[in-house]
């Protein structure tokens, strides 16, 4: 802290950017020194505190030092509500509210002179550089002014207000606390208007600094009562309706002391009335309700961040490709927290053996491993001083501290589940974000009361509204006490200002302005400048805000485990350098993504390119996304000269679509290589985006409309560190479309879908492709349809069979939509079915791509279940090892483990056979024998269908007096585990296991060709 001005009488000290003060406050004086309901109070130059106590109209002077009082001055004031002390220590006393005065206590002669007549008591009083005594009236809504060396006392004049309550620029409703600095600006706190007003010198109207009506982004007041100024004109303000002082800085308002609501705790203030600063930066308060002086000791004039907020050029740009730092033998399966302080040490969780890593950034090797009895930790957090606190509410219900000086673990809160986010804001209080239960607590390190969390935000309750989560995760308190959160299943971040319970949207769903798409954020760090980084988990990247609004910044390609992809991010740390440190959680690794500082464009000599052209009917066509009617595009080839960051703006009367692709586009796949699309974020109509181009790539730039069969003229401007050439390199030849229509019926063909019971309606459709490319399909209707892609042939009994894609709808509710690269030289089926069982309706297929497909109904007859009975149940458990038998199932393959089963039924009928087990099984029926060099011989024909993955189901008609052989293998060779087979049928089944005789050796086996056994029933 610098020293004051040494000719002002009152003391305005000179902070660093971020001072911060004792949360405690202590005592100095209470109700027996200073009476009830204190109001004023002035601490001079020298450290002496000057109060009024107006239980006995008296004045208390003391030095700060002091415990008594130096003296008492007793006077005829009465209800005294501000007071001011010059530099020859007279006193200045309000006695407005019954005799209609301002006296002065003369120092020299131990008198009390009048020296203002007012109409109201005096709720703040101030003498200026020019021996100018101020009046606030409170009761008459005005500031009245009177000259000390004006010899005629009744001479006031108007400083501010008009007289009549209200809230326009002229006007006070109950103005409090004033200040006048020495350019004779004005400042007042105008109570019922929550807001504090300033007053250049000789202006009648107000600017609103403060509070509401205020054109800048400040802090909400409830009844401000005082304000005063610092060295460097910040404002401190008696924020009297929220019991609490708040105060302005280089990084905008906050909370200074009595943040933690009303009450009468050494943390707690009820209605504060008036402030004043000591000579060492202390903060002395009235306390008006507690019927005490508080003093807040100026704690840390330069609070050290722990960890690392860059402050990055206008236009930063990361290295798309990540290195890897840590790998899973390192940080172990699915990593979470990681923190890299302000020395670059990294700090990260391994929560498959319960140790915190920490190494140098520049180290190859952990400098550090500490084991902890925590378990499932979701977060860390990291003090200046080295200290650890770590999450362990998952099963234990507590976050720990580890301490670097003693080598130990506390317990320093507790909590209902995991912290997935942990944060210690600049005052000491450590937050934790409970996604478990949709809220965000709080508590004071300072408080010896374990069990004292607070709300910081949420209710609890899950939902959607401004004050509610559904499972908040990361978390970031700034040095104004906002808490930003990440609330992931809401996909969006939610800001609270200090003090609030009801959050605003700043980025994802429901944000008043637009700004980017997310999908489950699960962490959030602010810079230098409080522009966001946010972990968009859900779509695998890390997006920021900057100068030209949100963007993605790395993992921009999609998910994945190359280099420049990553796999469910979960948190993210900056090193001092502004290099980017990502937790991969599903890759199980580190990505550090280089800052490329040397890329950051000179915003002052950016480059315009513009390019203009028309969508008229003779352009391309193509159907993008979900649509199925074509929409007119022109397709543009970018050739970058220079490596940065462009933005990209769209111009003209029609609602532009903007798409950029990596190397090519492609109409018939128009997902594929695509980077990054905009529909408008701009205005309306247009597009506006900005992306990280490299010199080395080509890209596409293709525009289209939001609407269908829309055309209009349109210009793109783009802004860089170079021109960037365009050229139109639309394909002439659209996209072709083949559409089919059709309807399931209860006439319709049936089969068993999955694992279903149930009958689903379905139809077979042979599809001719005349040129090989990728097609796109989808369907049209208002039932839940499924599509299923076979290759050469589809058999309903066994739906798994050449099954080359499935798609229940990813497109809309009740709509599939795929794209998939078919040849002209294979026969494809496409099957279209329902997502629930015994649904008809009508539908319609719309195929895109290169050429026309000839679609043909082929459908089977329906699947029949043969009905059996299950009056009589036989269970067997066996398992298969590696001294089980094997044989050749497939002619293919040898090593398949299998076991054989003599079955013999009591009565003859359809009897039901499954299987139950973790492996994939296989069984097969034989009649008499079963040889296992020719595995077709004697196999007995079955009404077969799967269903699961792991296990199969048929049924067989079975004679009495005749030795069946079941064989239970499995469907990829060298499995082994245990399985059961129930049989239900009529009566009962004998099972007797046995081995097979192999008879002669496996090269005399007899095996049909691979097409003959493809084309089997089995």
């Amino acid at each position: 802290m610098v020293p004051l001005d040494e000719s002002l009488s009152f003391n305005q000290p000179k902070f660093s950017p971020t001072p911060i003060w004792d949360s405690n406050g202590i005592t100095i004086a209470n109700r027996s020194v200073i009476g009830k309901n204190p109001m004023a109070i002035f601490v001079n130059t020298n450290n002496t505190i000057y109060i009024a106590n107006r239980d006995d109209s008296t004045l208390v002077i003391w030095d700060e030092k002091s415990v008594n009082p130096t003296m008492i001055i007793p006077g005829n004031f009465t209800e005294l509500r501000s007071l001011f002390v010059t530099s020859n220590d007279d006193i200045y006393v309000d006695d407005g509210g019954k005799n209609g005065r301002v006296q002065k206590w003369i120092a020299e002669t131990n008198t009390f002179v009048t020296v203002m007549h007012v109409n109201s008591s005096c709720f703040g009083l101030f003498v200026d550089i020019n021996d100018t005594l101020y009046c606030s009236m409170r009761d008459h809504h005005q500031i009245v002014e009177r000259s000390l060396n004006d010899s005629v006392v009744t001479s006031y004049r108007v400083a501010a207000g008009t007289g009549i309550a209200g809230s326009a620029s002229n006007q006070f409703r109950g103005p409090s606390g004033i200040f006048v600095d020495l350019n004779l600006d004005l400042y007042v706190a105008d109570y019922a208007n929550n807001r504090v007003q300033l007053f250049q010198s000789g202006k009648s109207d107000g600017i609103t600094v403060a509070g509401s009506t205020s054109l800048y982004s400040t802090i909400t007041l409830s009844f401000p009562s005082g304000i005063i100024l610092n060295a460097d004109k910040y404002l401190f303000i008696v924020d009297q309706g929220k019991h609490r002082i708040v105060g302005s800085g280089l990084n905008g308002f906050r909370c200074l002391v009595g943040c933690f609501g009303q009450g009468s705790q050494s943390n707690q203030l009820n209605f504060p009335s008036s402030l004043s600063f000591d000579h060492s930066g202390n903060m002395i308060v009235t306390d008006y309700t507690n019927h005490r002086i508080q003093k807040f000791l100026l704690m840390k004039d330069s609070f050290a961040l722990s960890s690392n907020q860059p402050k990055f050029c206008p236009t930063p740009i990361w290295d798309s490709n990540g290195i890897t730092i840590a790998n899973q033998s390192i940080v172990g399966e699915d990593p979470t927290a990681i923190f890299v302080n302000t020395n670059n040490t990294i700090y990260v969780a391994n929560r498959e053996n319960n140790t915190i890593l920490i190494w140098h950034e520049e180290s190859v090797n952990l400098t550090k491993i500490i084991s902890g009895n925590f378990t499932q930790l979701r977060s860390l957090f990291v003090t200046s001083n080295g200290d650890i606190y770590i999450d362990d509410g998952h099963e234990n219900s507590r976050v720990q501290r580890w301490s670097v000086e003693t080598n130990t673990f506390v317990t320093v809160m507790n909590v209902d589940s995991s912290c997935y986010g942990l944060f210690i804001d600049i005052n000491d209080t450590l937050y934790c974000s409970m996604a478990g239960h949709d809220q965000v607590v709080k508590r004071s390190l300072h408080d010896s009361e374990m069990n004292s969390n607070r709300v910081a935000a949420g209710t609890g309750i899950r939902g959607f509204d401004s004050n509610q989560f559904a499972e908040p995760a990361g978390i970031f308190v700034d040095v104004n006490l906002d808490l930003y959160v990440a609330d992931c299943l809401n996909n969006r971040v939610q800001l609270f200002q200090s003090g609030e319970s009801n959050g605003i949207t700043v980025v994802g769903g429901g944000s008043v302005n637009p700004t980017i798409k997310l999908d489950c954020p699960s962490g959030i760090i602010l810079d230098a400048e409080k522009y966001l980084f946010i972990v968009d988990r859900g779509n695998h990247r890390i997006t920021g805000s900057g100068l030209n609004g949100f963007q993605c910044l790395v993992g921009c390609y999609g998910r994945g485990s190359q280099s420049n992809q990553m796999s469910y991010p979960s948190s993210l740390s900056f090193d001092r350098f502004g290099n980017m440190f990502v937790i991969d959680s599903f890759n199980h690794r580190i990505q550090k993504f280089e800052y490329l500082e040397e890329l950051c464009t000179d915003t002052s000599s950016v480059i315009q390119t513009v390019y203009t052209s028309q969508l008229t009917t003779n352009s391309s066509t193509y159907f993008r996304s979900c649509s199925n009617s074509r929409s007119y595009y022109e397709a543009m080839q970018m050739n970058v000269h220079s490596s940065g960051l462009y933005t990209f703006l769209s111009r003209g009367n029609m609602d532009t679509y903007g798409f950029i692709y990596e190397d090519y586009f492609k109409p018939s796949s128009p997902s594929k290589n695509l980077l990054f699309d905009d529909d408008g974020g701009c205005e309306p109509y247009n597009f506006k985006f900005t992306i990280a181009l490299e010199s080395s790539i080509t890209y596409i730039l293709v525009v289209t409309t939001y609407s269908s069969n829309v055309t209009d003229a349109f210009s793109i401007f783009v802004f860089g560190p170079d021109n960037v050439e365009l050229k139109n390199i639309t394909n002439t030849s659209s996209v072709v479309q083949t559409v089919y229509t059709s309807k399931l019926t209860t006439n319709s063909s049936t089969y068993f879908r999955s694992c279903s019971s149930s009958r689903s309606y379905y139809e077979a459709i042979q599809m001719n492709v005349h040129d090989s490319g990728l097609y796109t399909f989808l369907s049209r209707g208002n039932m839940d349809t499924y599509g299923f892609i076979y290759e050469d042939y589809f058999k309903p009994s066994s739906p798994r069979k050449n099954l080359l894609f499935n798609d229940d709808g990813g497109c809309e509710p009740y709509n599939f939509k795929f794209t998939i690269a078919l040849e002209s030289s294979i026969t494809y089926i496409l099957v279209v079915t329902t997502y629930s069982s015994n649904v008809t309706d009508a539908f319609a297929i719309f195929v895109f791509g290169p050429d026309n497909v000839e679609l043909k109904n082929i459908s089977s007859p329906s699947v029949i279940e043969i009905e059996y009975s299950d009056d009589v149940q036989s269970k067997y458990s066996l398992q298969l090892t590696a001294n089980s038998q094997t044989y050749s199932r497939d002619c293919q393959k040898s090593n398949y483990y299998y076991q054989t089963i003599r079955m013999n039924a009591i009565e003859t009928g359809y009897y039901a056979l499954s299987s139950d087990s973790r492996m994939n099984t296989f069984g097969e029926i034989y009649e008499d024998d079963f040889d296992p060099m020719n595995p077709f011989e004697n196999l007995l024909k079955q009404d077969y269908r799967a269903c699961s993955f792991q296990d199969f189901k048929f049924i067989a008609y079975l004679h009495t007096g005749t030795t069946y052989i079941l064989v239970v293998t499995t469907s990829s060779p060298n499995m082994t585990g245990n399985f059961s087979i129930l049989a239900s049928g009529p009566n009962n089944i004998t099972l007797d296991p046995y081995k097979a005789q192999i008879n002669g050796i496996i090269q005399q086996g007899y095996c049909p060709k691979i097409e003959s056994h493809r084309n089997s029933s089995f």
